[in-house]
């Protein structure tokens, strides 16, 4: 999420306190509280289902070109589009060309979902003329990772190097995968830790409702989410389950702590990125950082560090929820559903925190495993996921009545939860659809995915 911020130093950071008053100025009263939504696509040419390079005249480059037309402003890397800003949402791209929206912060759900849906008439209508289409799904389900494209980005040129050195599947992390995300407020320490809590727990079951990338490399993976998988071995040290999360003596200065112990990946100054990975932020506010000798950083450079931690639920200004794969239309608008129902009403947040308040540490990480492979079908307690999925559900449909937030036609934000609902009370995940059809309709071929299934 684009969030609006509030001007960030750039004197020197001589105390370490100074990192821990920059979480805590993300409090806010609940009347500002707000809803920012980030989805990613894949873009394929229409020929011949190929992704796309930077260059040439349908390439990601001429994309973000043509996309001025619609008010947007490019930002420049090197002299080349890399980005595009509109008041307080950006789109931006990840290593392989897919395309991000990150949204403005708004105050309902119908905000929320009126954004998408006029980004992606937006998008639909560029990528028609350059002859390309556009794939919500969670891993690309047919190309190797050596046929991915790279997006002349400086900052991924840094992680391209050092992520084999963390994790075998962090470069596919970076290259074939899409994910959607929700950034929601918090009050103040207490309600951070709260909800950082309960978002962790609960993330597991909404990997499982939006379990969509059951394909790898032209064939099924074995798996519901292989996105969600590809997680599990990136980088140990800043993805995970955060566990000292749910210690005694949580809050902001804990969580900086942890941070401070993640290793870094680069510097920005004056417009360059200065490879700094594999270096400690502690040594940075030491002035001993390598790759800057006698420099301290500024609190810029500390919100550019927070952005590089990978977890299940991020703390920056406001809390991230990642665990979900990419999709259709129609799903996108139901991933901040889901948590706004569940944080922004005090009882659905009572409730919620009660749901996973005995679970303990092990249950936590046994989900996280399991849930990539298995959906709702999960082992839990002596039932499935699915049990839970329908409870948490519950749950935040009651927090979306109560919130009573309601559209010109006098609807409420419920409505955008009736697809996870379906889902939860079959028990079958969108991942397993994409099998059946590829199964009994595609003849064991992904192929046809791109045209069902594109936006």
């Amino acid at each position: 999420m684009t969030q609006a911020k509030a001007s960030v130093s750039e004197e020197p950071i001589t105390n370490p306190r100074q990192l821990v008053e920059y979480l805590v100025r993300g409090s806010k009263a609940e009347a500002h509280w707000r809803i920012g939504t980030e989805h990613e696509k894949f873009v394929f040419r229409l020929a011949d289902r190929r992704p796309v390079s930077y260059q040439g005249e349908a390439g990601i480059g001429a994309f973000l070109e043509a996309m001025t037309a619609f008010g947007w402003e490019p930002l420049l890397e090197e002299g080349q589009p890399i980005a595009l800003q509109r008041g307080a949402a950006a789109i931006t791209l990840e290593p392989s060309g897919q395309m991000e929206l990150s949204g403005e912060p708004l105050a309902t759900l119908h905000q929320s979902c009126e954004e998408v849906n006029a980004h992606l008439r937006e998008v639909r209508q560029v990528a028609d003329e350059l002859g390309l289409g556009l794939i919500g799904l969670g891993f690309q389900p047919l190309w190797r990772r050596d046929e991915m494209p790279w997006m002349p980005k400086a900052r991924y040129g840094i992680m391209r190097r050092y992520m084999p050195q963390r994790g075998s599947l962090g470069l596919d992390m970076m290259t074939r995968t899409c994910g959607v995300q929700v950034n929601l407020d918090y009050r103040d320490e207490a309600d951070m830790v709260r909800k950082l809590r309960i978002g962790l727990a609960l993330q597991p079951v909404a990997t499982a409702l939006f379990a969509n990338s059951p394909f790898y490399e032209g064939a099924p993976s074995g798996y519901l989410s292989y996105r969600s998988l590809i997680w599990t071995d990136t980088d140990p040290d800043r993805c995970g389950m955060l566990p000292f999360v749910f210690e005694e003596g949580m809050g902001f200065e804990r969580y900086t702590e942890h941070a401070l112990d993640v290793p870094m990946y680069f510097v920005r100054r004056e417009g360059r990125y200065i490879d700094a990975s594999g270096q400690s932020f502690r040594d940075f506010l030491a002035g001993r950082l390598p790759a800057l000798p006698g420099c301290l950083p500024v609190l810029s450079d500390w919100e550019d560090h927070l952005t590089t931690l990978f977890p299940e639920a991020r703390l920056k200004q406001f809390i991230e929820l990642r665990g979900a794969d990419a999709g259709p239309w129609g799903r996108l608008c139901a991933l901040p559903a889901f948590w706004v129902g569940l944080f922004y009403d005090e009882l659905a947040l009572d409730a919620a925190s009660h749901l996973v308040a005995d679970w303990t540490q092990a249950e936590r990480e046994e989900l996280r495993s399991a849930v990539p492979r298995w959906g709702l079908r999960t082992p839990f307690r002596g039932h499935l996921l699915q049990e839970v999925a329908r409870e948490t559900l519950g749950i935040a449909e009651q927090g979306l009545r109560r919130r009573a937030r309601l559209n010109e036609a006098g609807g409420d934000e419920t409505r955008f939860l009736v697809e996870l609902q379906e889902i939860a009370e079959s028990g079958i995940t969108p991942a397993e659809r994409l099998l059946e059809s590829w199964e009994q309709r595609w003849h064991h071929s992904v192929e046809p995915v791109f045209e069902e299934h594109a936006y």
